[in-house]
């Protein structure tokens, strides 16, 4: 299942049936051009957001629930049950066994899946237009109606703490969970989307159903539909399927907490093993929310500073500063620049590999020197180029109706609304170096960072050296 932070891309192939049109169509003199799409949203009485982008002539459509809790809704003891529940919701519920609930996605040739973030929980199915009912049908039985069988627990505690094993092996994965948990150290953010083994291994249906109880309310959910199902249809299956659901959340202390702004802490950590071959490391400073104004300035900033991969064909040239002095002096393996959000803050920063490890020290320096260089030396040249390369990366994304689902329900669900793709190019192309500029200086110059670092790591210098590199005058 898709349950991890670079899991989001759901491009699965669909298992098609054979169809389309015998005979060609030809576009005559004057038909009328289509008009853009948009994105219409309606909110039900018990506080449900419907959204949906109908495309008339799609034969495919992508439908699913979006919901406003993830592992930053747990406890300590908790930690873990988001992802857990997401195992569980295919296992059979009190209308559908398991082999029920596969075989008639299987007859549908449908695709369903789900995910777990930080923030969010997912749960969605890409279906022909004519079933689409069917998929809402199982949805709301999946969310609503879902057995938790002991059996199924006990079944599943197993496959996720293989699951637990394999994410420990992924060194990214490894370096990023530990940038979360030292960056905001004894808070919900902090806390893996997997939790502990010994929460996996403890927790129980109790802690599942509350769970649900507490997190699963109409008020922090959207369904979104995107490709051929018309708006008002989708509303009306909404209404049919999800008109009991509880309207709002009970004000738990985990409730309360996991919306407490979180506080961005400096500090690093650092887990040194020689046995693996190359220096891993991550650094941050805190970054933006969702609705923070520089939300965008932020993504043209990192663009700025780019990604590198010595592997690919074009490594000499992959355009940023940055990676023209890291392969000229052959400091990394690869590096890879990030803006990530949440409701009330963001990471933004730069993860590095690289088994150059007598030169570790020089590649902090001169990527942090490249961050203190924005907050006063930033070209026009560059920011063009930086701005193309996000309205490409946006526009590109958006390719197919289970990625403008994703892109509908993820803004709804963090912002309140969806910016059009001809917004947000708008919003971009208005962005300049004086901006850039402004925002480097006030995220950037001068403030504490996060360090996550494993492998060998022994030439990575102190934390208290790496920080002051955030001040220099150069």
């Amino acid at each position: 299942m898709a349950s991890r932070r670079l899991a989001l891309n759901l491009a699965q192939g669909l298992r098609g049936r054979s169809g389309g049109l015998s005979v060609p169509v030809r576009r005559g003199l004057a038909t009328p051009h289509s008009p853009a799409l948009k994105t219409q949203t309606t909110t039900l009485k018990n506080g449900l957001t419907v959204a949906t982008q109908y495309s008339p002539y799609a034969q495919t459509s992508t439908v699913g629930m979006w919901i406003d809790a993830g592992s930053r809704a747990e406890t300590d003891e908790t930690n873990g049950t988001a992802h857990f529940l997401e195992h569980l919701a295919f296992k059979g519920t009190s209308k559908r066994t398991q082999q029920q609930l596969e075989l008639e996605i299987e007859n549908m040739g449908a695709h369903l899946n789900a995910y777990t973030s930080r923030e969010n929980t997912v749960y969605f199915a890409r279906a022909l237009n004519e079933d689409v009912p069917q998929c809402v049908d199982i949805l709301q039985d999946i969310l609503q109606n879902s057995k938790l069988e002991e059996s199924a627990i006990e079944r599943e505690r197993d496959v996720i703490l293989r699951e637990s094993e394999e994410v420990e092996k992924q060194l990214e994965e490894v370096v990023f969970d530990h940038l979360h948990a030292t960056a905001y150290q004894q808070q919900p953010l902090g806390r893996t989307i997997l939790g502990p083994r010994e929460n996996i291994r403890d927790i129980t249906r109790t802690e599942l159903t509350n769970y649900i109880k507490n997190n699963y309310t109409a008020d922090r959910m959207v369904l979104v539909g995107a490709g051929g199902v018309p708006h008002e249809q989708l509303v009306e299956m909404a209404d049919k399927y999800f008109a009991g659901l509880p309207s709002k959340s009970p004000e738990s202390a985990a409730y309360l907490l996991s919306k407490k702004k979180a506080d961005f802490i400096g500090s690093d950590v650092r887990i040194r093993d020689d046995t693996i071959p190359t220096a891993n490391i991550a650094i941050a400073v805190e970054g933006v929310s969702w609705n923070d104004p520089d939300y965008f300035t932020a993504l043209v900033t990192q663009a700025i500073v780019g990604n590198y991969d010595k592997a690919l064909g074009n490594a000499p040239h992959q355009g940023s500063k940055l990676s023209g002095i890291v392969h000229k002096n052959d400091l990394a393996t690869s590096y890879m620049s990030f803006s990530t959000s949440y409701s009330d803050t963001g990471l933004w920063g730069i993860y590095m590999v690289t088994d150059n490890l007598a030169n570790v020290d020089d590649l902090v320096h001169f990527s942090l020197r490249e961050w203190t260089r924005l907050c006063g030396s930033v070209t026009p040249a560059e920011v063009e180029r930086a701005k193309a390369q996000l309205k490409a990366s946006i526009l590109l994304s958006l390719d197919g109706t289970s990625a403008v689902a994703e892109d509908i329900g993820r803004q709804i669900v963090n912002t309140g609304r969806r910016m059009s793709p001809g917004e947000i190019e708008r919003v971009i192309d208005a962005i300049t170096e004086k901006d850039v500029m402004e925002f480097a200086n006030k995220k950037i110059w001068d403030q504490d960072i996060a360090i996550s670092a494993v492998g060998s790591i022994e030439g990575l210098f102190d934390y208290a050296r790496i920080r002051a590199d955030m001040s220099r005058n150069f």
